[in-house]
């Protein structure tokens, strides 16, 4: 399924947010190579692979590894403090007295509970998110003409941002769920080699994918909010914030505008996702509970128990992680395609609408 994902997005003839700029010698060898068969991207010269390739695919995957699993492991005494503080409010309280407790009752080291899974889970969804959103989001723009594509290309980021993360949260799921285990029940296990075999014991292997769909249910719109709000943030702050067109910039002045429209997208994102991640936590806690009977139990104010710490944590989390996915691309030396930018047919197009209207 994968190889011709992979040969549709090399051959993708679309022209806007997914393609870096280059000269061309003539504006029609684009279409005209995707119909002769021939791959439509060429290696830029100065990068270190060509856009859409396989290769291109892989190191995108890699910047995912990177960008997810450092980050997340990085803000896990904040995730411990809040999960803890959703599974358990009147103990914890808020987040100042959620550190209190949890130092007073393990001491510093007890901060990092559950950072191996942590790392271990979101690398790989780090790999799938963001590799598979690549593939996909060139896949889906090469079934539209250029102008379609452009005109819709808000909902190809979130059809591409919703694919790759259904993948993305079957490789977290395992070790999400090891994850909850340690940090919010205490005296089960402090090390993943040692939740694991008794998760599988006791429960069997299942219970790995107990909590899968509540996770689909806040992970997916989480990345749908993620991927478009960043793409559509990236274009109205060159477009009417930066003093000068992309290109001018310097790697450095383009990457402090990638942690911006990252920091503003994950504001967002915390809040389309934080229901579902209360009773993700909830049902990694308790065994027996359901989606029902926790939203039951919780109510429509309980679900939202722990936002504030979250916008906070998923905030900085999406600003980093942006900044690491790009800058990782900048030393690989990858493509950088710009922001997307009308074609220059439909934009000729409108002009005559508008003159012809005018007269």
């Amino acid at each position: 399924m994968f190889s011709s994902l992979l040969d549709v997005a090399r051959n993708s003839p679309f022209r806007g947010p997914l393609t870096p700029a280059r000269c061309e010698p003539s504006s029609l060898a684009a279409p005209q190579a995707a119909q002769s068969g021939m791959a439509a991207a060429a290696v830029v010269q100065g990068d270190s692979c060509e856009f859409a390739s396989p290769k291109y695919f892989a190191l995108c995957g890699l910047g995912g590894i990177l960008s997810c699993g450092i980050t997340h492991t990085a803000v896990v005494p904040l995730d411990l403090v809040k999960c803890r503080l959703q599974v358990d409010p009147d103990k914890y309280k808020n987040v100042l007295t959620g550190f209190k407790v949890s130092v007073r009752e393990e001491g510093m080291r007890g901060l990092a509970k559950g950072w191996a899974p942590t790392f271990i889970g979101y690398s790989l969804q780090g790999l799938c998110k963001f590799g598979l959103y690549e593939v996909f989001k060139v896949t889906y723009s090469g079934m539209l003409d250029e102008e379609t594509a452009y005109t819709y290309r808000t909902f190809v980021y979130l059809a591409a941002s919703a694919s790759a993360e259904f993948f993305a949260d079957i490789a977290l799921s395992p070790l999400e769920a090891a994850k909850v285990r340690i940090q919010t029940m205490p005296g089960f296990a402090t090390t993943l080699r040692e939740a694991w075999p008794k998760m599988v014991q006791n429960e069997g292997y299942g219970t790995f994918y107990k909590g899968l769909v509540p996770l689909w249910g806040r992970q997916i719109p989480y990345t749908m909010m993620k991927f478009a709000c960043f793409e559509k943030t990236l274009e109205l702050l060159y477009k009417y914030v930066v003093p000068k067109p992309r290109e001018q910039c310097s790697k450095g002045e383009q990457l402090v505008v990638t942690f911006a429209a990252g920091y503003i997208a994950g504001v967002f994102c915390a809040i389309v996702s934080h229901p579902a991640d209360t009773v993700v936590s909830k049902l990694n806690q308790d065994k027996t509970a359901t989606v029902g009977s926790i939203v039951g139990k919780l109510g429509w104010a309980g679900v939202w128990k722990g936002l504030g710490p979250r916008i906070i944590m998923i905030g900085t989390l999406t600003a980093l992680q942006w900044f690491i996915y790009d800058a990782v691309k900048v030393w690989l030396r990858m493509p950088r395609p710009p922001p997307a930018e009308m074609p220059e047919s439909m934009r000729k197009r409108l002009e005559a609408e508008e003159a012809a209207k005018s007269k």
